[in-house]
């Protein structure tokens, strides 16, 4: 069963949100920073870059449990979730003054702007239960990401037409999450009423978050699939972080080739995360998730080889193909290994395995680039390693709807 009267909102929450990622992370912002507000030789300003998304990623793995844990006993959920997507918000606007040299500007102001939009995701996705049944969840989760990857796509063309003076795409962002948020906003499903205030909740979550971690590692199946999400999504947020910086130095794009570039992926997204949602209902996450990572691994180790950007184009598209379904599904799963009524806290865990993973994948690939001189093909082989280790951890985690959902 499916909740129609929520889908739409949670889903354009989802076109509103994405632009950030798609514009500040992957592309646009993170060019910019790495070669203008950085610059110079050496591989420094991918260097620093990913340090960026480490100490984002890590600052969010401390703080989604515990936030998570909070808004499911005070009633806080949908609170919780404006609140951080404000805090990007504002982020991301504070963008327009950065400029040529302000390396730590950029930086601590990307870092407010990430943590804060990461964290909001936490309690988007702790919705996805309330407004959908195990056995339509795939899907919703799909048709969430593919409308999300249209926002992506549509914020790339609008910042295409920004791009002078570049201020205004950082000030478009902003405009475009926070006018997108406001269905969501209005009608998704009210906080639950709670004996509970927040500030209670708190200094609960506070004082007990031992005994939370430990009955968490006590639920073995969903402990199994976050150890084996804990490396695979490490491959995946290098990807989207580190994108926008290959493709301008080792492939040579320009700024407009990488905008189309990126249009493009956000299509292939759109159109993986949108195929495989039914899939992801009929024969389970796990056959998802595997068959992504696979492509991933040979796709990773081709990235190493190629030379010629028409090469570099198509393997993008399949990397993109498979980033819309392999989120999809991942979130599908975990939502399907969660008991009632922990559902922002444990998908503050999910957060927690993913952006501590991500503290060490982008931060490795920029060390690797810098041991190498500004080198960044030696550090497509570690993103491989990454997704194999997923792959193999995967193998333990039974799949959750194994091909009985005919709804």
């Amino acid at each position: 069963m499916i909740n129609r009267r929520y889908v739409f909102p949670w889903a354009l929450y989802d076109f509103a949100s994405s632009v950030f990622p798609v514009v500040i992370v992957a592309s646009i912002y993170s060019t910019y920073y790495a070669s203008v507000v950085v610059g110079g030789e050496g591989g420094r300003g991918t260097l620093l870059w990913g340090n960026a998304l480490s100490v984002s990623a890590f600052i969010t793995a401390l703080a989604a449990p515990l936030l998570g844990a909070i808004a499911d006993r005070g009633g806080a959920r949908k609170r919780f979730m404006f609140l951080c997507s404000g805090v990007c918000i504002v982020g991301v606007a504070l963008l327009t003054t950065v400029g040529p040299g302000m390396a730590w500007r950029g930086f601590i102001l990307f870092v407010i702007a990430n943590v804060g939009y990461e964290s909001a995701l936490v309690f988007y996705n702790s919705f996805l239960p309330q407004i959908a049944s195990p056995e339509t969840q795939g899907r919703v989760s799909g048709w969430g990401f593919g409308v999300g990857y249209a926002g992506s796509a549509i914020g790339l063309i609008l910042a295409g037409f920004l791009i002078e003076p570049i201020w205004q795409v950082w000030a478009m962002v902003a405009v475009f999450y926070g006018f997108f948020s406001v269905p969501a906003l209005v009608l998704l499903p009210k906080d639950r009423t709670t004996t509970t205030s927040i500030a209670q909740a708190a200094a609960w979550g506070v004082t007990s978050f031992r005994e939370i971690v430990s009955e968490v590692w006590g639920l073995k199946d969903l402990r199994n699939f976050l150890i084996a999400f804990f490396f695979f999504i490490n491959g995946v947020v290098t990807i989207i972080g580190m994108a926008g910086p290959v493709a301008k130095e080792t492939f040579l794009l320009t700024d407009t080739e990488l905008v189309y570039l990126f249009i493009g992926i956000q299509i292939a997204a759109l159109t993986g995360a949108f195929a495989l949602a039914w899939p992801t209902d009929w024969f389970g996450p796990k056959r998802v998730v595997q068959g992504v990572l696979g492509l991933w691994v040979y796709a990773s180790v081709a990235a190493y080889l190629v030379q010629e950007k028409s090469t570099f184009y198509a393997l993008a598209m399949l990397v993109g193909f498979g980033l819309g379904a392999i989120q999809a599904a991942s979130r599908s799963y975990v939502s399907l290994l969660i008991p009632d009524g922990r559902e922002s806290e444990l998908f503050g865990f999910y957060a927690l395995c993913g952006k501590a993973s991500s503290t060490l994948g982008p931060w490795i690939f920029g060390a690797v680039t810098v041991y190498y001189s500004g080198n960044q093909r030696p550090a497509f082989l570690v993103m491989t390693l990454w997704f194999f280790l997923g792959l193999v951890l995967l193998q333990r985690v039974p799949n959750p709807r194994p091909g009985s959902v005919h709804a």
